[in-house]
């Protein structure tokens, strides 16, 4: 039997932070989970598409929202967001770490960091680890991190993870997701060698019809992508469809810590929710925690 959003229990009573809220995914993932009783705290970058994704779904009778200003691309707009969360609500029971970025031309993040590692990864490192507190007395709370296919042929640059020497976009953004699931497993494991009862999960998308890729095409791309992504879209599914793993990992009474969740069907590119492979990479312990050592390290600096 299917998994749908249909099946997602009662949210009542329970605080989740999407980051990335405002289109794609993330507001497929916002608008279920408000549909179901959370109240549902908004995490954007642009205050003004923010607002207009909320209208946007008060308008279709849901309630519970609110926004909160966050910029994964700066770690004190992390600090501050972490901080204003607290104050308003003083516990999280859910986290989503769904915002990111793909293959862009270099840019850096304001601390100095290749973009994507930055914002996909570093950002949501040091938002998950300022908000475990507000977490630790929540029943079933858990923290998703959403990943992509990429995840299998990313590979950490332990010596210039900023590429400051031969970028490559997508060699990058395949980087960043092989860290997000890496992170999801250390959290995971971490939480569960500390007998928390925090579970930690990853889950990614398959091919979903989002801003993703244009933006991605339209900031560094060439003919060969504007064509190949043409060609690609028949695959394509909705950005609702697309949210269901993620949706699965934080809500189903069957998802455990330490699970990944992909689409079920042509390979992981669409489909409903089952437990998918992760990369080889990321079920190595000792490079894990080599990650988490240098990520610290980065996020501190």
């Amino acid at each position: 039997m299917v998994w749908t959003a249909d099946a997602i229990p009662s949210q009542e009573g329970r605080v989740a932070l999407v980051t990335g809220a405002n289109s794609g995914l993330g507001l497929a993932t916002a608008r279920a989970l408000s549909a179901r009783g959370a109240t549902v705290v908004m995490a954007c970058r642009s205050r003004r598409k923010a607002e207009a994704a909320r209208s946007q779904l008060l308008e279709a009778g849901l309630t519970g929202l609110d926004l909160l200003e966050l910029d994964l691309a700066d770690l004190n707009s992390v600090q501050r967001a972490a901080s204003e969360l607290r104050d308003r609500y003083g516990h999280l029971d859910l986290l989503l770490n769904n915002a990111g970025v793909m293959a862009p031309p270099r840019t850096l993040t304001n601390q100095g960091h290749e973009l994507q590692f930055g914002v996909n990864h570093l950002g949501h490192m040091a938002l998950t680890l300022q908000l475990l507190p507000l977490m630790q007395s929540r029943h079933d709370a858990r923290v998703v991190t959403v990943t992509s296919g990429a995840q299998y042929f990313g590979k950490i640059r332990w010596d210039d993870p900023s590429w400051s020497k031969g970028y490559d976009r997508y060699g990058a953004y395949g980087q960043s997701k092989l860290a997000n699931v890496m992170f999801a497993l250390e959290l995971e494991a971490r939480q569960q060698e500390q007998g928390s009862g925090i579970r930690s999960l990853a889950a990614h998308p398959g091919l979903a019809r989002t801003d993703l890729q244009p933006t991605a095409i339209a900031t560094g791309g060439n003919r060969f992508e504007a064509l190949a992504y043409r060609l690609m879209d028949p695959l394509f599914q909705s950005a609702a469809m697309g949210a269901l793993p993620q949706l699965h990992a934080a809500t189903a009474e069957t998802a455990q810590g330490g699970e990944h969740y992909g689409p079920d069907q042509w390979g992981g590119m669409r489909g409903h929710p089952t437990r998918c492979r992760i990369a080889p990479a990321a079920l190595d312990r000792e490079q894990r925690q080599r990650l988490w050592q240098l990520s610290e390290q980065l996020i501190s600096a």
